[in-house]
């Protein structure tokens, strides 16, 4: 079954083919990203009615590109997957529109993805995919949530953030440095220059029971650091070597706790802040003293894009599960009301 995969819930354009009757990694015949950095980069932060109309100017065009790629032509597809949530209203009606209009066109079953479970799925689609039952961390700009899975759709929340997710921790912390927009990868790459423990954090909600997290006050820590320092390039780089620290520390104990909680040792890693270097290395080492595995998607598959959405959406189709034909989104959608595989 070849599954055209669209995602448009936020500033990246994706579009992707996934063929079930091929195996592993090879079953990703083509996917292409599109973002909108450069066109929200002087605002600081995305504009909904902005991202919205450029997913209108780059989506088909994409899709013809994604099918070409893949030796495809549009005929030659069997089903549309769809980002449906949660996201930006207007960027989720473009790419449920042009999905829908496709799939009638073309007579092929359409559903609708929920964008954290095509997240949450990412690592399955790399070689030697991990099994559930399995602990989710979900990490990225917009969100921060540990899930147990006890088989794809059946899913439970263990813990998530009270405030900022930690992605947007990493993007206000680089701002508040005067780091361009994103700031987040910014910030990563300059920790790298930093010196380990000039600088030291708290590692918040830890020293207390629970797997919730809680990043706004490491951020005021951080600014007060940065005010009263000599605000230098190495003193820049040393606070960022020590913000870094304290979340990837306190993402790693947590995913422990969730592991200890849910009574299992694989932890699958997603979403944007998944691509950290210094995070995947430190819960890899973590799942390996518990004699696990720690399961990471490819870096180009951590951030918004279409693969996710085609693997996600085949699965489903491939269970028989698909909406009925007329455009509708859900911009606030919470993954346990899921439907089980």
């Amino acid at each position: 079954m070849r599954v055209l995969g669209i995602e448009s819930s936020c500033d990246e354009t994706g579009v992707a083919v996934y063929d079930t009757d091929l195996a592993g990694s090879a079953a990703l015949r083509a996917h292409a990203v599109y973002s909108q950095i450069a066109l929200h980069a002087e605002y600081g932060g995305v504009v909904p009615e902005l991202a919205s109309r450029d997913h209108v100017r780059k989506l088909l065009p994409l899709v013809r590109q994604t099918l070409a790629e893949a030796g495809l032509g549009v005929g030659d597809i069997d089903g549309v997957a769809y980002t449906a949530g949660p996201g930006l209203v207007g960027a989720l009606l473009v790419g449920a529109g042009v999905a829908r209009s496709l799939a009638w066109a073309l007579e092929v079953p359409a559903v609708g993805v929920h964008h954290m479970e095509g997240h949450l799925l990412a690592p399955l689609m790399e070689d030697d995919p991990p099994e559930a039952p399995f602990v989710a961390l979900l990490v990225s700009g917009g969100h921060t949530q540990l899930v147990a899975v006890d088989a794809i759709g059946q899913y439970r929340l263990l813990g998530e953030t009270l405030d900022d997710a930690a992605g947007e921790a990493f993007d206000k912390t680089a701002k508040m440095m005067g780091l361009p927009y994103p700031g987040g990868p910014q910030l990563a790459r300059l920790a790298e220059q930093g010196t380990p423990g000039v600088y030291r954090f708290a590692r918040p909600m830890t020293d207390r029971p629970g797997l919730d997290f809680s990043f706004s006050g490491l951020k005021t820590q951080v600014l007060m650091a940065w005010r009263d320092s000599d605000q230098s390039v190495q003193t820049r780089a040393d606070i960022a070597r020590g913000f870094e620290d304290a979340v990837v520390e306190t993402l790693s104990i947590k995913c422990e706790r969730a592991l200890e909680a849910a009574g299992t040792n694989v932890i699958v890693v997603a979403g944007g802040v998944g691509a950290n270097k210094r995070l995947r290395a430190r819960l890899q080492q973590m799942a390996e003293r518990l004699g696990g595995r720690a399961c990471f998607p490819r870096p180009a598959l951590c951030t918004d894009n279409g693969a996710m959405i085609a693997f996600a959406g085949a699965l489903r189709l491939q269970a028989g599960q698909h909406n009925p034909p007329k455009v509708e989104v859900t911009p606030r959608w919470d993954m346990a009301t899921l439907p089980a595989v």
